[in-house]
């Protein structure tokens, strides 16, 4: 016997809202009709979706449609779900990932490498951090050394 009631429609729709789904819209722009559609977008790109039949009430899922959903549209255990419905603690979907490579060049720099160093776009795209940080130190060295020269009048 399970530690949890069967689960109802209400109940899953409550875990969406709880967690923060959108609702599915049509062509039109108005909410699906046919089913209580709802999406949620993980942080590594995945989009997760469920469908709940209408009307949204207390009628109670069989065992196999209910596994189906938790693992498949919802991705969650049976504790993780209610502990989300009865307790309001969201499912740990991991954390957000930094989508720029630590090691890029920021855009101060490629600016920088077109603006003043004269390189081309394709060119400064190509060079690492460190290349275009040294690029843009010889080019500021070299100003500061054609200021401190003595002027030809």
């Amino acid at each position: 016997m399970s530690k949890h009631p069967r689960a109802t429609r209400d109940d899953h729709d409550s875990f969406c809202v709880r967690e923060s789904w959108s609702l599915v819209r049509g062509a039109t722009g108005a909410p699906v009709r046919h089913h209580k559609t709802w999406h949620l977008v993980l942080h590594d790109g995945r989009v997760l979706r469920t469908r709940i039949s209408r009307p949204v009430n207390r009628d109670a899922y069989g065992a196999n449609l209910w596994s189906h959903i938790l693992t498949h549209q919802l991705e969650v255990s049976d504790d993780v779900f209610w502990g989300c419905v009865r307790d309001g603690v969201l499912p740990d979907r991991g954390e957000p990932r930094l989508l720029v490579p630590e090691d890029a060049v920021p855009l101060y720099l490629l600016r920088e490498l077109v603006e003043r160093c004269g390189l081309t776009s394709v060119e400064a795209s190509a060079v690492g951090r460190e290349e275009a940080e040294r690029l843009v130190a010889e080019y500021w060295h070299a100003r500061a050394l054609e200021a401190e020269a003595p002027g030809e009048d």
